[in-house]
């Protein structure tokens, strides 16, 4: 990549040429081109680009990159908690003072072959789940491996105490959901099912969890002589058999991060919970609503389906409801290195949860004006948005208002003003390249929040864990319309375009 070579001067330009204007505007290209590269003295790795977005802190986590992570306040400090994506364990970071993040602790997990990749909090009890991993990202198929999750006690907030372990007896767990309380809402990768299914746990009592529940969309279930319908339908011609089967076959060309079993109908997770309902993201079965009000018989009572026209696998890989909006955000995952269908960012309507439809796509990223690629598909790595903002249930995070955040593979951190849910528009990006010793293209940002009455959010990736802290956070929808201020010196001095 030749990013460094980008000046700031060319980030500045605009080019908006006749009916350009409007579409550059909708679709973020004002806002790409108005990313300027970060000063040196940034905490943020070399190379790093910005608008109305300003890094302030910066660990490695001695080394250990991060994936997702949970954060609370306990007293007067403040204690993010990771799972790791190539390490088998978990960390504590005191980000007490955002400018100099801390790791306290690294608690091992007691085994190699397993991953410990997502986490989930409330109040002092922490889930971690645990997953067979792939053979391609370091796994060894026929070695023993954990899988479940792990029930922790987190009342001394930098001493987790271990106090059950639930097993599927399959794969293990994926993207969970602990909202407080008496249920944990997993995606399990279950005997004698295709794909990740849908289990309510019991951990009323913490050294004895217990399943509650489960639901699986019809076909899942081998075991039970269940089978979906052939992919392969009597086309009109081998062309046309062609497309389908392009949508259909897995997509996954490096196999990871595909569902347990290969297939596109896998519940990623996590199940996300509004009271007596629970919203999936199925993959490719796309949104499915339950009323879950007896745990023990889910009911569906909705679903929304996104593929075709978008990509099959992971279809839908992420929905986050906000009932008192009416809407729901959702979107792919796309792992095809730019091959196949389109990836998606939506926003749905649920203010009927029985009849939810799309209200709206967000803009698609567009790479800084004189990147030496014409758009993140060609940049390398995996491409499209990845995750957002699920923990909405903790007090210590701030609720999702007319910002929203949500991280790309290779575009790194995007902000979008969302008052106008009808017409999304990009208010502020921070996207930067590997750090020294990182392997591969594409930084795979993972999660961010932005917790309660601060000025900072955080994102982190497979590479590394990075806060950064929103510039003129009130106002930046108004200040993305008018475009950045400049701080440079005379020698590069330039006026960006006016836009819309």
């Amino acid at each position: 990549m030749r990013n460094a070579e980008i000046s700031r001067r060319q980030m500045l330009k605009v080019p908006l040429v006749g009916a350009a204007l409007a579409t550059a505007s909708q679709s973020g290209l004002v806002c790409e081109a108005l990313a300027q590269r970060v000063p040196a003295a940034s905490p943020a790795p070399p190379g790093a680009f910005a608008h109305h977005v300003e890094a302030i802190g910066y660990t490695d986590l001695d080394h250990r990159p991060a994936f997702k992570m949970a954060i609370r306040q306990v007293g007067e400090r403040w204690y993010l908690y990771t799972g790791h994506f190539w390490h088998s364990g978990w960390s504590i970071v005191d980000v007490t003072d955002p400018a100099k993040p801390e790791v306290v602790k690294f608690v091992p997990y007691p085994g190699t072959n397993t991953w410990t990749l997502q986490i989930d909090l409330s109040g002092d009890t922490m889930v971690t789940a645990l997953e067979k991993p792939f053979a391609n990202f370091g796994g060894d198929p026929g070695a023993p491996f954990g899988e479940g999750v792990l029930i922790w006690d987190i009342a001394d907030p930098i001493n987790p105490k271990q106090l059950g372990h639930y097993r599927t007896g399959g794969n293990g767990t994926h993207r969970n959901l602990y909202p407080g309380g008496r249920y944990v809402h997993l995606a399990a990768g279950m005997p004698g099912y295709k794909g990740n299914i849908y289990v309510i746990l019991d951990i009323s009592d913490r050294s004895n969890p217990r399943e509650a529940g489960r639901w699986w969309v019809p076909g899942q279930h081998e075991a039970g002589g269940e089978s979906f319908p052939s992919a392969e339908p009597v086309a009109a011609s081998q062309e046309a058999s062609d497309r389908y089967r392009l949508r259909l076959r897995p997509q996954c060309m490096c196999g990871a991060f595909c569902a347990s079993t290969g297939e596109d109908i896998s519940l990623h997770g996590p199940p996300y919970v509004v009271g007596d309902l629970v919203y999936l993201p199925y993959g490719a079965a796309g949104i499915i609503v339950l009323d879950i009000s007896d745990v023990s018989q889910p009911k569906q009572i909705s679903s929304l389906s996104f593929s075709p026209p978008f990509h099959s696998r992971f279809g839908v890989h992420g929905v986050l409801p906000i009932p008192e909006r009416g809407i729901a955000f959702a979107n792919s995952e796309n792992v095809t290195y730019g091959r196949g269908p389109m990836h998606h960012a939506s926003i749905v309507d649920i203010s009927d949860p029985a009849e939810p439809f799309l209200l709206s796509l967000l803009p698609e990223p567009v790479p800084p004006e004189g990147a030496p690629y014409s758009d993140f598909t060609t940049r390398g790595g995996w491409r499209g948005p990845h995750n957002i903002n699920h923990h909405q249930h903790h007090p210590d995070v701030e609720k999702q208002g007319d910002l929203f955040y949500i991280a790309h593979f290779n575009a790194g951190l995007r902000i979008y003003d969302v008052s106008n849910t009808r017409l999304p528009r990009e208010a502020a990006i921070s996207f930067h390249r590997n750090p020294p010793g990182a392997t591969g293209q594409c930084l795979r940002i993972s999660w961010c929040c932005r917790p309660r009455m601060s000025s900072w959010i955080v994102a982190a990736s497979s590479t590394s864990a990075t806060r950064t802290r929103v510039s003129g956070y009130s106002a930046i929808p108004a200040q993305s319309r008018r475009g950045p201020r400049h701080e440079g010196g005379a020698e590069d001095e330039a006026q960006p375009s006016k836009h819309l």
